[in-house]
């Protein structure tokens, strides 16, 4: 026989907790996986020519794909002031993609971002490389970025017409450690148009000119083993032959890299700048704060 103390001790119930854990649980599930989301997010911003706006002619200063030589050394100081790590394309390879590689106590949980120049203008190394010169001075860090080269558009040298740079001024950029020499293709050419033989001629052609523009001072062949579609622009067949003679390949998409989700190396994707977004913008870009479309997500 159950007494009345034993009864009302049955019958009591306990505090409901359970809910509260659940809760507490989700909680932490779900930032455990933006912290990984964010981790996982590392921004490539892909730039044409760059100008200075207070020596530039008129001439010189129109198109929207030139951006400003002030803005654009106002991003790389701040990026350099917040440590980050101005990731090469053989280390986004390496160390993210095929994680072949451990990254160093030097690197390890930095910030990372790569900065790409497309189509070798020569402003990027009339406009450019002083501003590298004069940050390696003021605060001892040296800012790698990746230069996609079509080396038919290639100035001859002591060419002084010419609106692309020239063998020799890549050699400087890449014998400093400045530039990461990579191929657009060999004449800046829509891949998709081309018939086989001629595709295959472009990708091949251009990794023979560069890698023999820079053969001496490349001894582990690391230029021209990545590539950037001219125009952003790839069929299936065209990625089959990238792939063939490149390691990956990059896209120009305006979308964000999330290496966590990214199922294809020759899908890379890259943020298009133009003269419309400001310093400002671009530091927004480099926080991973760039709106990420259902495509991005996992």
């Amino acid at each position: 026989m159950t007494n009345n103390n034993d009864s009302n001790f049955l019958n009591t119930q306990k505090p409901k907790t359970f809910p509260f854990s659940l809760t507490l649980v989700f909680i932490i599930f779900f930032t455990i996986l933006n912290i990984g989301n964010t981790e996982s997010i590392i921004p490539i911003l892909g730039f044409h020519g760059i100008i200075d706006t207070k020596a530039s002619t008129l001439r010189s200063y129109k198109g929207e794909m030139n951006y400003p030589r002030e803005d654009l050394e106002k991003l790389l100081e701040y990026l350099i002031l917040n440590d980050y790590w101005f990731l090469s394309t053989q280390d986004l390879y390496s160390f993210f993609l095929k994680k072949s590689q451990k990254i160093s106590a030097e690197h390890r949980n930095k910030k990372t971002i790569m900065i790409s120049f497309d189509d070798g203008y020569k402003t990027v190394h009339t406009n450019l490389l002083p501003v590298l010169y004069k940050l390696e001075n003021k605060y001892r860090r040296r800012v790698k970025v990746v230069l996609f080269i079509n080396p038919g558009s290639l100035a001859r040298k002591n060419s002084v017409n010419s609106v692309h740079l020239g063998c020799q001024e890549l050699r400087e950029g890449f014998k400093k450690g400045f530039y990461d020499i990579q191929s657009h293709g060999m004449n800046h050419k829509n891949l998709t148009n081309l018939p086989r033989h001629q595709l295959v001629n472009e990708l091949l052609q251009a990794r023979t000119e560069l890698r023999k523009c820079t053969q001496d001072l490349d001894i582990e062949q690391t230029v021209a083993s990545h590539f950037a579609y001219p125009y952003g622009a790839y069929t299936k067949q065209v990625k089959y032959y990238v792939s063939k003679y490149y390691l990956s390949s990059y896209l120009y998409n305006d979308q964000i890299l999330n290496y966590g989700c990214l199922k294809d190396y020759h899908e890379i994707p890259r943020l298009m700048v133009n003269r419309q977004k400001s310093s400002k913008q671009l530091i927004e870009m480099a926080k991973g704060l760039h709106p990420i479309n259902n495509k991005e997500k996992c």
